[in-house]
Parts: structure tokens; sequence; C-alpha cells
């Protein structure tokens, strides 16, 4: 199943509902990209190993037959058809959750700046549009505007990382995620590889071969329009699949959550515009926040029902941390696997996969003196120690964001600049 909450995306469903006798202010919407290829250095790698196995084995048998006729055609970096409609679908359920909002006017949409972060953009906002007319609601603003920060050296971009260099290029930072991984590949694909040679005579297959076999399963899979169950996926036992799915959760939370040292500083230009689009207030920031943008009221706008803001996985990771979303998740082994539920709901699976998100929803509640709010990944309601959420995940407004006091102070900055 994990690894294909990573492709497909999963709902952990705990409290999702609207609740009644609450009357709902706005809902910001964080949302990863939907399914893509994969990144042009893992294509040209997966490529190479499908290569290699067709090169040194001669017939494939069994639940391997189908390589036998299996040709890579995986591009790089684009979304694919399942990933647009996946966005499509996000739109159409952004709209349907948050009706009353939505009938009354259009989010405000920023995305990333590669391809295929502003083309799920594109297709959410297609997907919203759909369900408002649906329920003929007039909608003469679509298509809707779209505001790209663009990505790359120099440009600061709360919704992808790069300027901290010592997070980007530093030795102590930049390998702890990949550092993790590989203790921990270490307890189980010794075992996988042998199992696959045994099966494949001549294949001479690595550990580096078995991970990208084991990736092109989610891959090959969302490569199909209706994203097909790829034969890939059948070559490796659940256990298997168990420890790839630990292997990728020790990646994002050492590569990029609270196991790396900068990983959550990495989020706090976003939590900080958070914080002022919540009370209204201008973003105070000196981290990633682009202040030529967010200093303008056109392309930072305070005072909306509804924002959408699309990015990757790996800032989501650390937007999330810097959030304190999993604080009770203890830190992770990298010699011993463990399920989700004893690392507190924390894992790729659940909080990142293709077109994963969350909302963060400010409301009035009959009874309450202040102003809640309230977070919902994929589905499932968080449960907020940090700010003493009450049994239906809500904080006041007040407490959330004195929670926020690590990003409010900057988190980590000033180690971005001194090695």
């Amino acid at each position: 199943m994990s690894v294909l909450c990573y492709s497909h995306g999963c709902s952990q469903s705990k409290g999702y509902s609207v609740m009644d006798k609450q009357h709902l202010l706005t809902v910001d919407i964080l949302s990863r990209h939907g399914a893509r290829d994969p990144t042009a250095t893992k294509t040209k790698s997966y490529n190479s190993t499908i290569q290699k196995l067709k090169s040194n084995v001669a017939r494939f048998k069994g639940k391997y037959a189908f390589m036998n006729k299996f040709e890579y055609t995986l591009g790089a970096d684009q979304l694919t058809l399942f990933g647009e409609q996946q966005m499509t679908n996000s739109g159409v359920a952004f709209y349907n959750r948050y009706k009353g909002l939505a009938k009354q006017g259009t989010p405000f949409i920023r995305a990333s700046g590669q391809e295929r972060v502003i083309q799920s953009a594109r297709k959410f906002s297609k997907g919203f549009h759909q369900a408002k007319m649906a329920d003929r609601e007039p909608d003469a603003s679509y298509p809707y505007s779209i505001l790209v920060i663009p990505e790359g050296k120099g440009f600061n971009n709360t919704l992808d990382h790069g300027l901290c260099t010592a997070f980007e290029e530093g030795k102590r930072y930049a390998v702890v995620g990949s550092e993790a991984q590989q203790i921990f590949l270490a307890t189980f694909v010794l075992r996988t590889i042998q199992r696959l040679n045994t099966d494949l005579p001549g294949a001479n297959l690595t550990a580096a071969d078995a991970i990208n076999l084991l990736d092109l399963c989610p891959f090959t899979t969302v490569a199909s329009p209706l994203a097909a169950v790829s034969p890939f996926c059948h070559l490796f036992t659940l256990d298997e699949w168990k420890h790839y799915n630990y292997y990728q959760t020790l990646g994002k939370y050492y590569g990029y959550g609270a196991g790396n040292p900068l990983g959550p500083t990495q989020g706090v230009g976003y939590v900080n515009e958070l914080i002022a689009r919540l009370s209204g207030t201008a973003v105070n920031d000196h981290t990633s926040v682009n202040r030529t943008l967010d200093a303008n009221n056109v392309t930072f706008p305070l005072g909306e029902a509804l924002y959408v803001d699309v990015s990757h996985d790996n800032d989501m990771t650390s937007i999330f941390s810097a959030l304190g979303l999993y604080n009770s998740t203890r830190p992770l082994s990298n010699t011993s696997s463990q399920p989700t539920e004893a690392a507190a709901g924390y894992s790729a699976a659940w909080t990142v996969p293709f077109a994963g998100r969350a909302y963060i929803e400010k409301m009035e509640c009959v009874g309450e003196k202040e102003e809640l709010v309230r977070i919902i990944v994929n589905n499932k309601v968080i449960q907020m120690e940090t700010c003493g959420a009450d049994r239906l995940g809500r904080c006041t407004l007040t407490d959330f964001i004195q929670s926020l006091s690590f990003a409010a102070g900057g988190g980590k900055w000033d180690k971005c600049f001194a090695e």
C-alpha cells in the first residue's frame, strides 16, 4: 500500500468533515504537484538498469516475463496524464469541500516556477472551475490568474528551497538524509539483491539497481493514464515494500524535516506568510520571503477567503516541520524500520504523495470567543500539540500563532551562511 500511496496519494481520514456550528473564514491549501515522470538524473539511471538487465539476462520468466517486451519510455520531470487528473480532482474536491467560500469568488493562486508545478496549478484551477460550473455558479474570471514565483539560484521563493548555502551545499547538512538512507539500506537490500540475482541468472544487480527497480513501480504506474498497477510492483515482497517505504521516509525526515538541523528552517518563510494571512498583518520575515512580491497587495493580498499554493514534496516536508505538525515523532531509527503509527503518523507516503495537500482552516465557532485554526493533511486532522488543540484538532488563533515562534524568529537562518 505504501508505495501506491506515495504515487497515487492516500486518504488517512480522521475527523475530516466540515463541522456544524462553525463559520469558515479563510482556507489555505498547500499542495504538491501531481504525479510526474522521474527527474532527468533518475530517468537516466532507471534506463541504465533496464538496459543492464536486458543485456545480461537471456530470457525473463514467470513474474519477470513482461521484461521481454518492456521498453523504457519514461520522460523526465513532466506531469503525467494521471498527474493532471489528480490535480483536476483536487480542484473539484477543494470547491466541494469549501463551497460556502468558493461560491463567493475565486482563490488566489501561486505556483513555484517549475513547469510541472505551474501545470498542476492550472489543472487544479480547471477542476475548481468545473465544479463551480456544475454548481451553476457564475465564473467569469476563469482562467484564473496564477502567480508564478521563479526557481533558481538567487530567487527568494517560499515554495522552493535553494537560498540556504549550508543546507544546499554544506558537508554538515546536505548529506544527512542520504547518509541515513544508506545506513538503513544495508539492513535489507542484500537479501533483495540475492533473491533477484537468483531469480535472474547473470543479472548482477547492485543495491542501486534494486532501488531503481523499486522506484519503477510507482513511476510506471503513474505513467498509465488510469494508474494501472505496474508489473514492477509484483517483483517485490510485502516486507521489501515496507522497508522501501521506510527508506523513503528516512530521506524526507533527515533530508528536509525535523531530522535535519536546518530542515525546518527551509519552511520558515512560508510559515511567516501563513501567519500574515491568518492575522491580516504584513509579512515579517528575513529568510526566503520575496519581499518585493509580499509587500505588494496584488501579489500577496491579505483578506482573501481562499489561497492555493503549489509546491514540491521536499519543501512541504520542511514547512510541515516548521509548523511543528509532527513534533511528537521521535527521531527515526536508521538501523531498523518502524510502522507509521509508531512514528506518530509520520511517513513520506502519508504526508507528501503526488498531489498531497494540507488545508489550513480559520473559523469562527459557536461558543468560542476567539477564531480557531486547524490543519488537515491528506484528509487527516492533525492534532496540534504545540498549541493545545482540542479534541477536534482546533487551536485558538492566538495560541496557534504563538506556537510558531521558531518561524517568527527566523529559525536557524543565521547558520545558513556560517560554513
